[in-house]
């Protein structure tokens, strides 16, 4: 499974979002630092989801990051997060 389709599915069943869109942006950063053959190291996500509402911005990033787990957030080399209620 793609890298981009796991991070799909794991903001998916964590948050249930409302608006969900994951980009694999790494083609745009190719030859810079992080870049690997084959992609799948920069990535922009936008989340929409009721239960981020009373959260501060640092709580929705680690919410993100702890329902993405350490594993999958290793592989990546870049994650730009727009997260909202």
């Amino acid at each position: 499974m793609h890298i981009r389709d796991q991070i799909e599915a794991k903001l998916q069943a964590a948050f249930n979002p409302a608006q969900l869109q994951v980009v694999d942006d790494s083609e745009s950063h190719r030859g810079h630092a992080g870049w690997r053959e084959g992609g799948q190291t920069h990535f922009n996500v936008m989340i929409r989801a009721e239960g981020f509402r009373d959260q501060s911005r640092v709580a929705r990033h680690r919410a993100v990051h702890a329902a993405l787990g350490a594993e999958l957030v290793n592989r990546i080399h870049a994650l730009s997060l727009d997260i909202g209620a």
